[in-house]
């Protein structure tokens, strides 16, 4: 494979799932500087050093190479270190004006349908979905509340492949905690007069990240934040998801990222006046 060198807006970073076959350690998607969203791992962001750990709406540079292991053609290896994230995220000021711009040139699909159908035409595996509204948040249980032993083992082969660990620090990784709960967007989408009905699941690691902050400040009684935010707060902004596929599954969708800039505000009213 022949690697190159690219600059990527960061959008998103994936919770990690070992218990799938063949795992992206944390998947990351972004938007390269030539428009293209694009698709890095695996991204080991619990053990790289602290001068790489990159933030969502930070712009990085890194050597990259086609995944050959992945058909998707937005699927490319990251190489670790060469990772350069020394800008500054995007900043939010004038309702995040400059974060909009940046994702100017990314289509926006209005409807879950027309981005599948995009898929099975053109095989686009990323794309950004703007609902029309959020229904409600499910919430459900896990079959089981932690990694089990051959999760464990997993998680810990899948980041050691990049050869940038020693035993003890695959160890520290194994104690990566498992969100014993899974998050459904159920929402709707517009096609002219008709509304459709979608659900798809939020891999967003902000979702998993947000979990265990409302359960360290409210414990048993974590589900009413985090609803609050996931439900009431960011669909009252101008919500949008990054969506993407899963490898083992082509046709299987995910919210991998959402995007949650306030709404634009209302054109100033027009005002008339009276000739004397």
């Amino acid at each position: 494979m022949v690697s190159r060198k690219t600059r990527v807006l960061i959008l998103c970073k994936t919770y990690p799932s070992p218990s799938e076959k063949h795992v992206e350690t944390s998947c990351v998607a972004g938007l390269e500087e030539g428009g293209n969203l694009i698709r890095l791992f695996p991204v080991p962001f619990r053990l790289i050093r602290d001068d790489q750990q990159f933030r969502k709406w930070q712009w990085i540079t890194a050597r990259i190479e086609k995944a050959g292991n992945d058909r998707r053609p937005e699927s490319h290896k990251i190489f670790v270190d060469t990772i350069d994230c020394s800008e500054q995220p995007i900043s939010t000021r004038a309702g995040w004006a400059d974060r909009r711009a940046a994702l100017g040139s990314v289509p926006m699909f209005e409807d879950f349908a027309a981005l599948e159908q995009a898929r099975q035409t053109d095989g686009i595996t990323l794309g950004l979905l703007k609902p029309s509204s959020i229904i409600s948040l499910d919430i459900s249980p896990t079959e089981s509340a932690d990694w089990t032993e051959e999760e464990h083992k997993k998680l810990v082969q899948n980041e050691r492949q990049s050869g940038l660990f020693d035993a003890a620090d695959a160890q520290n990784l194994a104690k990566l905690r498992k969100v014993p709960f899974s998050f459904h967007y159920r929402y709707t989408c517009q096609d002219g007069a008709e509304t459709r009905i979608y659900r798809h699941k939020i891999a967003d690691w902000e979702a998993g990240a947000l979990y265990w902050n409302c359960r360290s400040s409210h414990g048993d009684a974590w589900e009413t934040p985090f609803r609050q935010k996931i439900e009431t707060v960011l669909p009252a902004a101008d919500l949008m998801f990054l969506m993407g596929t899963i490898h083992r599954f082509p046709d299987q969708w995910l919210i991998v990222s959402l995007l949650y800039p306030p709404k634009p505000a209302p054109p100033p009213a027009q005002q008339s006046f009276l000739l004397d």
